[in-house]
């Protein structure tokens, strides 16, 4: 079984606590990726997605200037480059993540590791068995605390409260 450091992709672009959302989502759109590492120096303290700037921050009505710190995922789970890609795949699965950061002895970010990686580099089977492992549904939040999600999410499809005449 290879090790994390023969499939990673290297010299992955970061980002600061303090940089803006819209400042990460310009970075997305420049280097068409979906997540970029966050880090105070070399040392990685989360993770943002287009995800969590859609709905940490955009949902939420947070302005576009609003800090990474405030929508990111702190204490995210890195693997080491010596560990072996089977330990990364229990650790995606266990997670019910696509990308893992690659860290040094000191928490320094040296890389990530995505399925893509793995199917690439590592083969066909090894990422199907690994995407089998990751890929169970999420429950739909169905508490109704949002009418933008229609009736799906308890609301009504029109996005207005239902209301009973009373």
């Amino acid at each position: 079984m290879p090790q994390i450091s023969e499939l990673m992709t290297r010299g992955v672009r970061s980002l600061m606590p303090t940089d803006t959302i819209m400042f990460a989502a310009q970075a997305m759109d420049e280097l068409n990726v979906g997540v970029i590492p966050v880090c105070e120096g070399e040392r990685l303290k989360g993770i943002v997605t287009d995800r969590d700037i859609v709905v940490r921050g955009v949902a939420q009505g947070l302005d576009s200037q609003t800090a990474l710190s405030q929508v990111m995922s702190a204490g995210v789970h890195a693997c080491r480059e010596d560990q072996s890609i089977e330990e990364a795949t229990r650790i995606m699965s266990e997670r019910q993540i696509r990308r893992l950061p690659v860290v040094d002895g000191e928490q320094k970010l040296v890389g990530i590791l995505s399925l893509g990686d793995i199917a690439d580099r590592g083969g066909e089977q090894m990422a199907g068995d690994a995407l089998e492992q990751i890929s169970t549904p999420a429950e739909p939040d169905r508490s109704g605390i949002s009418a933008a999600g229609g009736s799906a999410a308890g609301g009504s499809a029109s996005g207005q409260a239902s209301r009973t005449p009373g």
